[in-house]
């Protein structure tokens, strides 16, 4: 991973240790295990990775465990595995937000003895009447002027389960009349009669994510508490906990904004529905934009990482366009990814003078940027194989590739005339009937004619079969996340985001490659194997577009 440029995160850290050089910057990533991290999530990773790295400092991961109703050893795992395909291993160590239940509940009481939190009978409803509007301060509980001793007792009857799921809360005091929503005494503890994938039974009262988490950053000596922009309003709050609980080390928090894409959506919760409800194949379709998606799809984490360090670090909402990302792939394949043929929509071709039982092989550049790289050995026979889109029996103006009676360059072999066309009963194409110059090879003709048109090819003998799927936008609106009134995200979703082609051909020596080799298919795209089907070809991205990256 390159440096990370700098920006204002880095300006408040270098005033931070212009203050007290002693700090040891200690930056977190804490994700909760309720689903797949997706492209957003890695502007998270890589800013907290790349902050500790430039100060030489540490990275911690955190899972989020707090809610144990969402969360699955799944997810654990999985997270898990994306920072490390990442190349974003946890220098501090992994730790789990249920590992720090028994502090948060001893600081809880603590809480409750200095006359700081109480417990309320409100219910859900009456609690969001209580709490007033943006415009209307909250009103206080009628509870909330109970005795520390009548307090601490129902705490402890709460965390032994002598009530029902949402019967009581643990409220901090603070202020019902605060400007900030989040300050009007917010619950900090609640019940909830589930196991934890970690915890078991131990406990039925989780702590809320606004007063857990500063207690993680502080007891693991978190620096700097960097996370999206929408906890901006819960800053105060993060304070209050690390202030009136005492930590003398006070992490700090800040926000920068979350990263949009164009065309698709970051939202766990609808993302899941994807996958529940089968419209798309799991939470690694390629389709999708978490990070097991992206890796199904062949991008690699140079190009994520490369993406979020273009779309930059701020704090002001944005949209950066996903044909960047794609710009990304595109750039770093083109110097990386060695050629091969693969004909999508085959056609087959007879050369009618050339022998039945001969085969020759002609070199290809398996890069033609890099000789160093060599050649390829690639069968030439007299049953071929050409792409559909390189032959038209009715050609539009200027059409270069195959027609009747015209001539094209076999790429790297002999230039073909096109003699006959073979059709089936109903009309379509069954062959292409052709002769070959047999002087040309692959050099040009001794009579100095021109021929404009090369197209690819392999030998019917030797190609391997293959699918082919090609993907497109997920969403066919640019902006998903500013929806018209009254749609919602079903009604554009692109229902042809994915095109299978079962019936293509790959050149013979595609059966020994690497399952995560990434490939140039001429003329077509970049490719990779799927990792979950065997036989079949992801387009990571196609060769070129007209996007201009915007200057860096």
């Amino acid at each position: 991973m390159e440096e990370m440029k700098s920006n204002f995160i880095h300006d408040i850290i270098d005033a931070d240790l212009a203050e007290n050089p002693e700090i040891k910057v200690h930056t977190r990533f804490p994700p909760e295990p309720n689903g797949y991290l997706h492209i957003g999530s890695a502007k998270a990773i890589w800013i907290n990775v790349m902050t500790a790295k430039k100060y030489g400092g540490l990275f911690n991961l955190r899972y989020d465990d707090t809610n144990p109703s969402k969360e699955d050893m799944e997810y654990v795992d999985s997270i898990y595995e994306d920072l490390c395909w990442l190349g974003a291993e946890p220098t501090g160590g992994v730790y789990y937000g249920s590992d720090y239940f028994d502090k948060c509940y001893e600081f809880a009481v603590k809480l409750i003895k200095e006359g700081k939190a109480y417990v309320c009978d409100l219910s859900a409803d009456e609690l969001r009447e209580y709490r007033g509007t943006l415009t209307e301060p909250g009103k206080n509980s009628p509870y909330r002027d109970r005795s520390v001793e009548e307090n601490l007792d129902l705490f402890e009857r709460m965390k032994n389960g002598e009530f029902p799921d949402g019967a009581k809360t643990l409220r901090a005091k603070i202020d019902m009349a605060s400007p900030n929503i989040n300050m009007r005494d917010p619950a900090i503890y609640r019940i909830v009669h589930t196991d934890h994938h970690r915890q078991g039974n131990k406990w039925c009262i989780y702590p809320l994510y606004d007063y857990a988490h500063p207690i993680q950053d502080a007891l693991e000596g978190i620096t700097h508490s960097l996370c999206s922009i929408e906890f901006e309003n819960h800053r105060p709050l993060y304070e209050w906990v690390v202030d009136n609980i005492g930590f003398e080390k006070k992490p700090k928090q800040r926000e920068f904004a979350r990263l949009n894409v164009t065309h698709t959506v970051m939202s766990k919760r609808y993302l899941r529905k994807l996958v529940e409800e089968n419209l798309v194949d799991g939470w690694d379709d390629p389709r999708l934009p978490t990070l097991c998606g992206l890796r199904r799809r062949g991008y690699t984490p140079a190009s994520i990482f490369d993406f979020v360090s273009r779309a930059g670090v701020a704090k002001a909402y944005s949209v950066v366009d996903i044909e960047l990302l794609e710009h990304c792939i595109r750039e770093e394949l083109d110097e990386s990814a060695d050629r091969r043929i693969a004909i999508l929509r085959p056609i087959p071709v007879t050369i009618t003078n050339y022998p039945e039982d001969k085969t020759e092989y002609f070199d290809l550049p398996n890069h033609p940027k890099h000789p160093e790289r060599g050649t390829r050995k690639v069968p030439f026979t007299k049953h071929l194989y050409i792409d559909a889109d390189d032959f038209a029996e009715v050609p539009p103006p200027k059409f270069f590739r195959l027609k009747p009676g015209g001539e094209v360059r076999l790429m790297g072999a002999y230039i073909i005339r096109l003699d006959e066309i073979v059709k089936n009963e109903d009309g379509t194409v069954k062959e292409l009937l052709c002769s070959c110059d047999i002087e040309t090879g692959n050099g040009m003709p001794a009579d100095g004619r021109k021929v404009k048109g090369t197209v690819h090819w392999l030998s019917a003998a030797t190609a391997i079969d293959a699918e082919i799927r090609l993907y497109d936008k997920l969403f066919t609106l640019e902006n998903v996340a500013e929806m018209p009134e009254g749609k919602t995200y079903g009604d554009y979703l692109n229902l042809a985001s994915v095109e299978s082609l079962t019936g293509a051909k790959l050149e013979p020596c595609m059966k020994d490659e690497s399952a995560d080799a990434r490939f140039q298919f001429v003329r077509t795209g970049y490719f990779v194997k799927d990792s979950k089907h065997e036989g079949v070809y992801n387009r990571i991205v196609s060769l070129k577009d007209s996007y201009k990256p915007p200057l860096a």
